[in-house]
């Protein structure tokens, strides 16, 4: 095995697939990165067993030659050594690999060597049925995971709410995410042969928004038992799928509401960021909205150490009572305030005690769901 690559475009590809890579594992060869060299492209894999990222550099990239093969064949190499060596080499990288697995490594006057691994013993990638595709332009997929993956809870308890759940059914995506005190909702008309329920580790989609953030094309994601597979034209990400039922939120999401108010989203959201700073000697980040006289609302929050902050904004629109006062968390507020990106919010309250459903307005794609929380 034998190729001539540019360094810059070798470095980035070491980095996406060493996100895949545990140092910290009992089996040696997954501490390293399998490097593939084809007649026509280079195939860089790097695993943990829950996710696999693989990366495909071309020939030549918008016209530029990056890549030539000389002699096809593959080979494992460490992950840690192999991207700190590349990343110090000033030039082109001329790499081949011997019949003992000796790895060379030469740019300019400088020489490593490294001794690789069997790529036999690298563990073979999940295999894909080609028929069954869903196709989503990557612009919209980030948007929807950077809607919902948040919402997912933090604890292992309930291993399936740490993950995204993925509803495709006719054409037609919903990304559903909660951690039982706040719930995002996202939905997308998409092209999909494919029904079906699937449970998405949140750890791999915020992998995924990154590794696809320059991608302007269309990802296409397959699914097998235990795989979800989101694949571009020069990288996929192979993650492992989360056992279990995900629950029926269906029942979660109130049909009435006694209150309804518009509001201006960023201006909220500056409003809740304020509070915050007081909010935190609270457990749940305590910031209090209160309605007043029908025009406006109270943004409070206090500290018993520090001090109290209050401010007032106009209600755009109000329907139904005129009076009301609760407590959220704030910051479960926030992060859903800032990925709604139109301009102004439906608030709708069900009572002092029951979730707020907060809604873009001229979007009904997207939706949150938050608890009230005891203020005392």
């Amino acid at each position: 095995m034998e190729f001539i690559i540019n360094n810059e475009c070798f470095n980035k590809a070491i980095s996406d697939v060493s996100k895949a890579v545990s140092i910290k594992t009992p089996f040696p060869i997954l501490s390293g990165i399998k490097i593939i060299a084809n007649n026509d492209r280079l195939i860089l894999v790097g695993s943990n067993s829950d996710i696999v990222i693989e990366k495909v550099i071309p020939l030549t990239i918008d016209g530029v030659n990056v890549l030539e093969v000389y002699d096809t064949g593959s080979v494992v190499i460490s992950a840690k050594y192999l991207s700190e060596i590349v990343k110090k080499l000033p030039d082109k990288i001329h790499l081949k690999v011997n019949g003992q697995l000796l790895v060379t490594i030469q740019s300019d006057e400088i020489v490593t060597h490294l001794y690789g691994f069997n790529s036999e013993e690298y563990p073979r990638l999940p295999q894909i049925d080609e028929a069954k595709c869903i196709k989503i332009p990557s612009i919209e997929l980030i948007e929807m995971i950077k809607q919902t993956a948040f919402a997912v809870s933090k604890s292992e308890s309930r291993p399936v709410l740490t993950g995204v759940n993925m509803l495709f059914k006719e054409n037609h995506l919903t990304c559903v995410a909660t951690n039982s005190h706040r719930l995002a909702l996202r939905e997308l008309e998409i092209q999909s042969n494919v029904n079906g329920s699937f449970i998405v580790p949140s750890t791999a989609l915020n992998e995924l928004t990154k590794l696809i953030a320059n991608e302007s094309g269309v990802i296409d994601i397959f699914v097998t038992d235990r795989y979800i597979v989101f694949k571009s034209t020069t990288i996929s990400l192979f993650s492992r799928l989360i056992e279990g039922n995900y629950p029926n939120i269906s029942g979660l999401l109130p049909n009435d509401s006694k209150t309804i108010i518009t509001l201006n989203t960023n201006q909220l959201l500056k409003g809740i960021d304020r509070a915050c700073l007081f909010a935190s000697e609270w457990k749940n980040n305590n910031v209090h909205l209160e309605i007043q006289d029908g025009t406006k609302i109270r943004i409070s929050s206090n500290s018993s150490e520090i001090g109290k902050i209050e401010e007032q904004q106009s209600i755009k629109v109000i329907n139904g009572e005129t009076h009301l006062s609760i407590s959220l968390d704030g910051s479960f507020l926030m992060d859903a305030l800032k990925v709604i990106k139109e301009e102004e919010i439906r608030l709708s309250f069900g009572g002092s005690m029951r979730p707020v459903l907060i809604e873009p307005i001229d979007n009904s794609s997207y939706l949150h769901l938050i608890s009230p929380v005891r203020s005392y």
